[in-house]
């Protein structure tokens, strides 16, 4: 036996060896190399003892198991992606797959002041800025109210687990807003809802997420939760996507919006055929541009507001938006949008997609929309944005009538100070109009105080 426990000593040694390589080295390469010399010496102690004729007692077969289990998990940890810079990537590991969890804490503090009467407690257009719940009233009277709100915080669980030559990446994130749960009475607890959940491999991606059409990186950096709404393609939905170097291509999930003569919003709920969607992305040194293109069939079933027979009609649009490097740090956003029937894909579904005519045909809405956004930073720990943003529709008001959003627009300023890395406090200044087709309008100011922290 004592050969056996000679040998029983080496294998403990190893284990050690393996569990500290990491610590060792920082070069992926350099490790793996180490943790291959140390499978071979295994396997070749193995060997010897075979040809001696000597077994392993079950305990001394468990750590050579162990010490196997050990080389695997540390080749893995060392084949993981890497981050920018050639560091290890972050999270932790579990069996092959890495997972990393990240989010942000973050807390909003408005005053807002509504020309025509603010909206109820409670409502969306309470937590953060939807152009289309701007008050409008020809009889309303001038109200300020003040709203805390921490419902934007978010959690996000990243994996990556290797397969074969390729990788496999989910991404579930969540948030608070948009949901029930406690008022602000007691508890102002509210539920969780699903942001995104994505699986991807190779080039596809499957399941919900951003939709192609928005151009998530030309986002302006304001505090509220959206900023120039009106003006951003702005949609989460499933879909099924391929990506092959610049360009984009997916089907996504359809849902058409029809306005009645009343203003009502009506979802027929008949929809067949997928959003289909193309965009192309050039990226450079100076920033990047993104051109994207979608065709979308809207539809409604017989008898909804009063449609003698299923009807269809085509949808269609164009979105350029990019982010332009100026000067060291500074950039230039910006997105412009135009369509017939775009409906919900624009301003939170300021306008709908479709309106039926007099004969119980579908009637596209066209709409243009955009924005414009600078920032400036002041310094390492500093900066400012200032964006204004515009939407018009082309309602058929024979068949919408007159109570539907003609025009919305929206100016936004803020100055956010950052003393330790990823911790933002800052201030935001919002001014927003909105415009019937009947000619009435109302407006909307909003002082935003934020502090957010993202780990």
């Amino acid at each position: 036996m004592t050969g056996i426990n000679k040998f029983t000593r080496v294998l403990l040694l190893s284990g050690t060896m393996l569990v500290t390589v990491p610590a060792l080295s920082a070069n992926a390469q350099t490790v793996e190399d180490r943790l291959n010399k140390l499978e071979s010496a295994l396997d070749k102690i193995l060997q010897k003892l075979d040809n001696q004729g000597s077994k392993l007692t079950e305990q001394e077969t468990e750590i050579v198991n162990q010490a196997k289990r050990i080389t695997k998990q540390e080749k893995m940890v060392s084949s993981a992606p890497a981050a920018a810079g050639g560091k290890q990537a972050d999270g932790f590991m579990v069996g092959s797959t890495n997972i990393k969890i990240g989010g942000y804490v973050k807390l909003d503090t408005m005053v807002s002041h509504y020309s025509d009467g603010a909206p109820a407690s409670g409502n969306l257009g309470r937590d953060f800025y939807i152009p289309s719940l701007t008050t409008v009233s020809p009889t309303g009277d001038g109200q300020t109210v003040t709203d805390f709100n921490p419902r934007e915080t978010r959690l996000k669980i990243s994996t990556s687990t290797p397969a074969g030559d390729s990788t496999v990446s989910t991404v579930l994130e969540m948030d608070f807003q948009v949901t029930s749960g406690g008022d602000e009475r007691t508890t102002n607890g509210y539920s969780p809802r699903l942001r995104q959940a994505l699986i991807t491999y190779d080039n596809w991606t499957f399941g919900q997420g951003w939709s192609t059409f928005q151009d998530v990186s030309a986002l302006a950096e304001n505090l509220d939760f959206i900023g120039p709404a009106e003006g951003t393609v702005f949609v989460r939905q499933s879909m099924v996507r391929y990506k092959n170097g610049p360009l984009e291509i997916a089907i996504e999930q359809p849902e058409t919006t029809v306005t009645s003569s009343a203003g009502a919003r009506v979802l027929p709920g008949t929809d067949t055929i997928p959003d289909v969607i193309a965009r192309y992305t050039m990226k450079s040194d100076w920033g990047h541009v993104a051109l994207a293109g979608m065709l979308r069939s809207l539809s409604i079933d017989q008898g909804t507001l009063g449609v003698p027979d299923d009807d269809s009609a085509l949808g269609y649009g164009v979105s350029l938006s990019g982010k332009l490097k100026v000067a060291d740090k500074d950039d230039f956003r910006f997105m412009v949008t135009a369509g017939e029937g775009l409906g919900r894909y624009i301003g939170v579904n300021l306008v709908n997609g479709a309106a039926v005519n007099a004969t119980g045909e579908l009637e596209t809405i066209g709409t243009i929309s955009g924005f414009a956004s600078y920032r400036h930073f002041w310094g390492e720990k500093s900066r400012s944005n200032i964006t204004f943003s515009y939407f018009k529709a082309d309602n058929p008001v024979a068949f919408t009538g007159t109570g539907v959003t003609d025009t919305s627009m929206s100016i936004h300023a803020n100055y956010i100070y950052s003393p330790v890395p990823k911790l933002d406090v800052g201030i935001e200044y919002m001014y927003a109009e909105r415009e019937l087709e009947n000619g009435l309008s109302g407006n909307m100011s909003r002082v935003q105080f934020s502090t957010k922290y993202a780990f």
